[in-house]
């Protein structure tokens, strides 16, 4: 799908059936680099068919390759890509240079490079200091073990050092300094290295991992909550809906389970059951005023929209790290739900959302700012408005490429 934009709109305004997700991306990511580090004792099974996921499997394929000429290896706009292959690079022998889209090379990577220099990885800036694209000399030779980053910036620099812990000659301790911002991120990379054999203590604010090789082990990954968090989102703004998505667990490594939790405040109620989970319409309306997005800061555009077409003035806080991601996404929600008359406005830290002068446009057209889930986030849209248009609808392919089927599965007309 590569047209400018799409119209959505939904005749009936109801859902109902089955939606099969994809593997998470967050956890095909991990998977990727514990397999690609195990020396063959790793498999996988249910991986994403995300664009992010299959540019690291390139990019992974790529570093491994015979040669002794430089490679550059460009990983589009894949974010996690980027933070993870910063660190596996510097464990391959030969010479890289490691570079994405524009705006990649806008988005900052020095913290997690200075961790790296700090235990004697030869990395430099090819253009911008903190910045991609970077020169990348493999074959690190270590001289510490211990390293201190910033806990309140991107969990994935933290990720990124902890996949390639256990390959270093004396292992590694990280110090995290300050809060730690997504901390279910971290814990699922500690989780799923557990599940390659790869052990770790964490006490206080450090993580401690030894020297020591994966075992046999098959890696299943989940499907995403992620995407699971749209469809949370079409239930709550549906006139009625029960749909079922498969494969989603109670005890799910991903921090974003949380939207279960946070819908039930928006009308959605979540049944666990052996398969997977049913998401159900429902009256009851809750009177929480304040929800704090710190660890799982990928859902907060999709629950400011539903607040928003709900008309709940509702705040908002751990929104941090959203000015860095695929675009400032702070900047983009407030101009998005600014078109039908909402309002984020920032006060120390705290979002306040004012929905009292939320209207049905005539017509809206949504940008989407190369943002996959700018797209996801507003497309549930169609089920309040008569009619809406998604700008560059193609970008969901990094994270959801069945994103406008499954749409259409379930009674979306899209032209």
């Amino acid at each position: 799908m590569s047209q400018k934009s799409i119209k959505l709109s939904h005749p009936t305004k109801k859902l109902q059936g089955t939606v099969q997700l994809t593997g998470s991306k967050s956890e095909s990511n991990r998977a990727l680099i514990i397999q690609a580090l195990s020396k063959g004792k790793v498999t996988i099974e249910n991986l994403s068919k995300a664009d992010d996921t299959v540019l690291l499997t390139r990019a992974l394929q790529q570093a491994c390759m015979p040669g002794t000429e430089q490679k550059t290896i460009d990983i589009g706009p894949a974010g996690t890509a980027m933070r993870f292959m910063t660190s596996y690079l510097n464990l391959i022998p030969g010479d890289f240079i490691l570079t994405g889209t524009e705006r990649m090379q806008q988005r900052p990577i020095g913290i997690l490079v200075d961790a790296l220099k700090d235990i004697g990885a030869d990395i430099h800036y090819v253009k911008k200091a903190g910045f991609p694209p970077l020169h990348i000399e493999g074959k690190l030779f270590q001289t510490k073990d211990h390293v201190c980053i910033k806990g309140n910036v991107s969990s994935q620099y933290i990720s990124s050092l902890l996949l390639v812990a256990s390959a270093l000659k004396k292992g590694l301790t990280i110090e995290i300094e300050g809060e730690l911002t997504s901390r279910p991120y971290v814990t699922m990379t500690l989780n799923m290295l557990a599940e390659a054999g790869i052990h770790h203590s964490w006490q206080d604010n450090k993580i401690h991992i030894r020297p020591q090789e994966a075992q046999e082990a098959t890696i299943y990954i989940e499907p995403d909550w992620s995407a699971a968090s749209y469809w949370y989102a079409m239930v709550a703004l549906a006139e009625d809906a029960e749909i079922q998505l498969p494969g989603l667990k109670k005890n799910s490594l991903q921090g974003d389970i949380a939207i279960a939790e946070i819908m039930q405040h928006f009308g959605v109620e979540t049944i666990f059951e052996e398969k997977g989970i049913l998401l159900k319409k429902k009256d009851s309306r809750s009177d929480k005023i304040l929800f704090d997005f710190k660890e799982c800061p990928d859902l907060a555009q999709t629950v400011v929209v539903v607040a928003a077409l709900l008309k709940r003035n509702v705040s908002f806080t751990g929104l941090e790290t959203l000015k860095i991601k695929e675009t400032d996404r702070i900047t983009a929600l407030q101009t998005e739900i600014g078109k039908f008359g909402a309002t984020l406005t920032e006060d120390n830290g705290i979002y306040h959302l004012n929905t009292d002068n939320v209207k049905e446009p005539e017509a809206i057209s949504i940008a989407t700012y190369e943002d996959h889930r700018m797209a996801m986030a507003f497309a549930p849209l169609a089920l309040v408005f008569k009619e809406i248009s998604i700008e560059e609808p193609q970008v969901v392919e990094k994270s959801y490429p069945m994103f406008w089927e499954h749409l259409e599965a379930q009674g979306f007309a899209i032209q």
